[in-house]
């Protein structure tokens, strides 16, 4: 994603602009993320920043923006608020959630971003883990806090009308002492928020660092560009990926308000999104409504699509044309993806053939990996020189090794570079038995690296299931083969003892089936007689079986009543399965 100027000559890398400003604007090998902002102000101030179609159109400008952060680190500061305090946001994706993270950033605090879709007593958790000493909050948690805050010192209003609204927030000239890009920028938490919750300890160089080395690799990034922000912002992915990303580049950023097909593709029709950011479920379900509107044209006109898509993508693979945009101009415009230049996913594994259809399609489609831990991004799939049962290529300046690998080169990933944490927040055991002896992270992901430098990944160490025959299966291998299936809503493949006695693990698959396909919705659940259910999905697993190893094999089918539960990133919970 390199940033291209007229200036800026093309055999540089995305971050060769820094250079005029170092030793000026900043010191040290990357700017903060205030630095950051501010220069990405002082080359793209007129162009708009954070947009929100509430249901008109709503935007700041850099220009605007950096008064009303400058004026919430003042008022911080006038709450006491020094370098090192941490002050939490939580709400939906917003102008205000934007202008509050920076605010923090810029009175020198560290910032702590909480999932809204928490309950009040695991927010209450965090902030007491973090240490917060203020919270910034939406209309759905700011008077429960403001009642009961607990050891919060006070409450700002992300709405407008709630409260003391941020964009009245001020104080007078203040002292402020800036951070480093060694000291502490943001504690985001990992899934599982009860107990002891590890919160990530992220500095300015970890994530500034990694924001400029990400664009070094898959795909040009201009200030042109329209980021959409659909997913959390407090999700190290779309923080990083989109929101910060965002920011570096003097690119716009609009803020999805629900995860709901409707408003997704009103959102990228009138903000002419360029750049849209997803998790695989997301991609998996606005593809099956393609191919299910191509189909409904009837046998011949779906096989004859289908034999372009195949022309198509084997053009843009072998001779890096992409003829696709024109070819499908129609199928796109009426999914509102004509404005599209790239598609990117992450936060969970997506299946080959998924991949393989949106670059047929002629949308570049770029796959990535990372960690909460790794800020997150350190791998990406380059758009000229896409692998597509890859996760991707390391980016620079990121050393990644496999441990201990078996017969098939898979080990644990493990990783060493300027993007990796400084630790969990006041947790020196668990910091530490995350790190090998050499001071590389352990990803807790296996896998295995090609002599490019591709990462393929298998799945989790703690998810790995061993066969009778001593085989390692992969749970995330074989569930990526049901994710074009439209009656499977959800499925999660795990080992199951089949003889006790002799200690034999089998595998199973939990399904839930999709609502709609079988008569009901989202609020009632399959309608269709449960026999015919499990008879349509037993045809699928069967189907599937054919297509893999004799081991990885599903012995077991479990059709359950009610979805699992799932992250904000639609990730399946499988402990609490």
């Amino acid at each position: 994603m390199g940033i291209k100027n007229v200036s800026e000559a093309k055999d540089k890398t995305p971050w060769a602009f820094l250079d005029a400003y170092r030793g000026t604007w900043f010191k040290g090998s990357w700017p903060t993320l205030p630095e950051m902002y501010r220069i990405t102000v002082s080359r793209h101030g007129d162009r708009s920043c954070f947009t929100i179609y509430d249901p008109e159109r709503i935007s700041l400008t850099y220009n605007e923006s950096l008064p009303l952060i400058n004026a919430v680190a003042r008022g911080l500061y006038s709450k006491g608020i020094r370098k090192g305090d941490k002050v939490a946001v939580t709400g939906k994706n917003s102008p205000e959630w934007a202008v509050a993270f920076l605010g923090i950033l810029f009175a020198g605090a560290t910032v702590v971003p909480i999932d809204a879709q928490l309950k009040i007593e695991e927010t209450e958790h965090l902030i007491k883990t973090a240490k917060v000493r203020l919270l910034f909050a939406d209309e759905e948690k700011h008077d429960r806090f403001v009642e009961n805050p607990g050891n919060l010192e006070g409450v700002i209003s992300l709405k407008k009308g709630v409260g003391t609204y941020i964009y009245d927030l001020d104080g007078g000239e203040a002292a402020i002492e800036a951070a480093s890009e060694e000291d502490l920028a943001a504690i985001l938490f990992t899934s599982g928020t009860m107990g002891s919750p590890k919160g990530v300890m992220l500095t300015h160089q970890n994530l500034v660092s990694d924001c400029y080395l990400a664009q070094g690799t898959p795909f040009d990034v201009y200030h042109t560009d329209v980021f959409y922000a659909l997913l959390p912002l407090h999700h190290a992915y779309t923080m990083l990926a989109v929101f910060i990303e965002t920011i570096s580049t003097g690119a716009e950023v609009v803020f999805g308000k629900k995860m709901v097909t409707q408003l997704i593709l009103k959102d990228l029709k009138q903000g002419k999104i360029t750049l849209f950011l997803g998790v695989p479920m997301l991609f998996n379900k606005l593809l099956a409504g393609i191919l299910r509107g191509i189909r409904e044209k009837g046998p011949v006109v779906f096989s004859l699509i289908n034999a372009l898509m195949a022309i198509s993508g084997f053009i843009k693979k072998v001779f890096k044309v992409n003829p696709g945009k024109k070819m499908f101009h129609a199928v796109l415009d009426k999914a509102s993806l004509t404005t599209l230049r790239v598609c990117i996913c992450g936060g969970g594994p997506l299946a080959p053939s998924v991949f393989r259809k949106y670059n047929q399609l002629g949308i570049d489609f770029v796959q990535g990996y990372g960690l909460t831990e790794t800020s997150p991004i350190i791998n990406l799939n380059p758009v000229n020189h896409y692998k597509e049962t890859s996760v991707g290529k390391v980016i620079p300046h990121i050393d990644m090794k496999i441990l201990d690998p078996d017969e098939r080169g898979i080990g644990e990933v493990i990783v060493k570079g300027p993007v990796v944490m400084k630790g969990y927040f006041e947790m020196p055991e668990e910091t530490a038995s995350v790190f090998t002896p050499g001071g590389y992270l352990k990803t807790g992901d296996l896998g295995y690296l090609d002599n490019e430098n591709y990462l393929y990944l298998t799945g989790r160490a703690k998810n790995m299931i061993v066969t009778e025959g001593g085989k390692n299966v992969y749970p995330e291998e074989i569930e990526n083969e049901f994710q074009l299936f439209e009656e499977i809503d959800q499925i999660l493949v795990r080992g199951f003892v089949q003889d006790k006695k002799m200690k034999v693990e089998g595998i199973e698959a939990l399904v839930y089936p999709t609502p709609d396909f079988f008569g009901g919705n989202a609020e009632t659940g399959p309608k269709a007689p449960k026999e015919e259910i499990l008879a349509r999905i037993e045809k699928i697993i069967a189907e599937v079986n054919q297509r893999l190893m004799p081991y990885q094999r599903i012995d077991r089918t479990v059709l359950l009543d009610t979805p699992m539960e799932m992250t904000t990133t639609k990730k399946i919970k499988r402990d609490a399965v």
